[in-house]
């Protein structure tokens, strides 16, 4: 019996006043071509660590947000793909949502260390801007507009809500 390998991971979906969500622009290398994407803060949960402790580890480091509470956790993205995570065959996202006043976004990472991540900058986008946007660069998940259009407008889910690529 074979065991799937999954990199266990924590995001924060990061939601202002204005009810915009703080995303991440990764530049990843692929033989094709890079391929940008953005993606909510966190990242991977690291031996001996809880997907809260990891958490508020990339937040401080990657934009410099301090959590006062425990976020509620609110979506899992599980995708099993080799080659999607390099040295796994897959990764288990845990997503938790933050809301905050707006911010300006320095983490404890310098630029070069945020760059050997392959993050290459940040925004705040509107529902309406992921909803419109046409261009090129992705967002993961691949539909964020549909399960954070629900965040917004229900609030936390009684249980996490299971997401797809």
């Amino acid at each position: 019996m074979s065991t799937v390998n999954l990199r266990r991971s924590a995001r924060a979906v990061v939601v202002d006043d204005d009810h915009r969500v703080l995303l991440l622009r990764l530049a990843i290398p692929d033989p094709a071509g890079t391929i940008v994407v953005w993606i909510t803060p966190g990242g991977g949960v690291e031996d001996g660590e809880t997907p809260l402790v990891a958490l508020r580890r990339e937040l401080h480091e990657e934009v410099g947000l301090a959590l006062d509470a425990n976020p509620p956790q609110v979506w899992r993205q599980e995708i099993i793909a080799p080659g999607h995570t390099p040295g796994h065959d897959g990764v288990v996202n845990d997503y938790f949502f933050v809301r905050t006043a707006s911010f300006t976004p320095r983490g404890a990472m310098s630029d070069e260390e945020l760059a050997a991540e392959h993050v290459i900058g940040w925004r705040w986008w509107s529902l309406s801007e992921i909803r419109e946007y046409l261009g090129p660069e992705l967002f993961s998940p691949r539909d964020l507009a549909t399960p954070l259009a629900a965040l917004i407008a229900d609030g936390v889910p009684t249980q996490p809500v299971a997401l797809g690529l």
